[in-house]
């Protein structure tokens, strides 16, 4: 199968632009969404390969950063409500990492629109979770703040990059460019804002009916992700009514930057 060609394209919802990636119109695309810091810039090899939509969420890449946004889990997943059903769009091949979690709350609300389910590395809608550091680091007020603002932004984004990979400090320079790109104030305030209206005990909550949602599942997950344990792997494995856990080994929080045939995988995955 050759490579697709991916274009740009926009809508607008609530008075704010939302940029977002297509390529090939299939009748059921995948739905590629993306989590924190990034945006659909993650996703530009998979649709190459497999086609599909990858949006930028508020307050991340080129969409809208309005203040007044829903920057909350529940917010996301309205959001990916609305985005779909501006688009026409039924049922998804849905795709999902780190915070793209929220796909999988748009997802509980009703699982037979979902026909494959791929989650990578994703924030645990499950109970037992405590956040890393840095994430502790951006929930606690005053210090997130100074950590995003007064220029200490992009030394701590370096730092959180830098650990992500197995092979330290190794993530491709035009992944971190991409980032560096669109963290701006928005982003920032999203990313606050995100994470401070969620507390462990809500995502346990958040995930509880992860069973309903009988799509064929890939769990694929990088073992040597800092943020994230491998038992939550298994957890989200054990959740999901119908999953196949495949552990890489030497892959990070970004598994598909250090083993690029990644790729392939998933996309074989959503094809079925």
């Amino acid at each position: 199968m050759g490579l697709r060609e991916v274009r740009s394209e926009g809508l607008e919802l609530d008075g704010q632009p939302v940029f977002y990636r297509r390529a090939g119109d299939d009748e059921i695309p995948a739905l590629y969404v993306h989590g924190v810091p990034t945006s659909s810039d993650d996703w530009v090899p998979f649709l190459r390969r497999g086609g599909g939509i990858a949006p930028d969420l508020p307050g991340f890449g080129r969409s809208g950063k309005r203040g007044d946004l829903d920057f909350t889990m529940e917010g996301y997943a309205e959001f990916l409500e609305r985005f779909l059903d501006l688009l026409g769009i039924e049922k998804v091949r849905l795709c999902v990492h780190d915070w793209g979690c929220v796909g999988l709350l748009w997802a509980m609300r009703d699982p037979s629109r979902v026909t494959r389910l791929v989650v990578m590395n994703a924030v645990p809608l499950l109970p037992g979770y405590r956040w890393h550091r840095t994430a502790r680091m951006w929930r606690t007020p005053g210090l997130g703040e100074f950590s995003m603002g007064l220029g200490s932004a992009k030394p701590v984004m370096k730092a959180l990059l830098t650990e992500a990979t197995p092979k330290r400090g190794s993530l491709p320079k035009a992944f971190r460019e991409e980032i560096a790109e669109h963290f701006d104030q928005g982003t920032q305030r999203a990313i606050l804002k995100l994470y401070r209206s969620s507390p462990p005990d809500k995502l346990a909550v958040a995930g509880e009916a992860l069973g309903t949602i009988k799509a064929p599942a890939l769990v694929l997950w990088g073992e040597a992700d800092p943020y994230i344990p491998t038992r939550f792997a298994s957890g989200y494995a054990a959740a999901l009514g119908d999953a196949r856990l495949e552990l890489v080994e030497g892959a990070g929080h970004w598994p598909w930057l250090d083993r690029p045939e990644l790729v392939e995988r998933v996309c074989a995955h959503l094809d079925g």
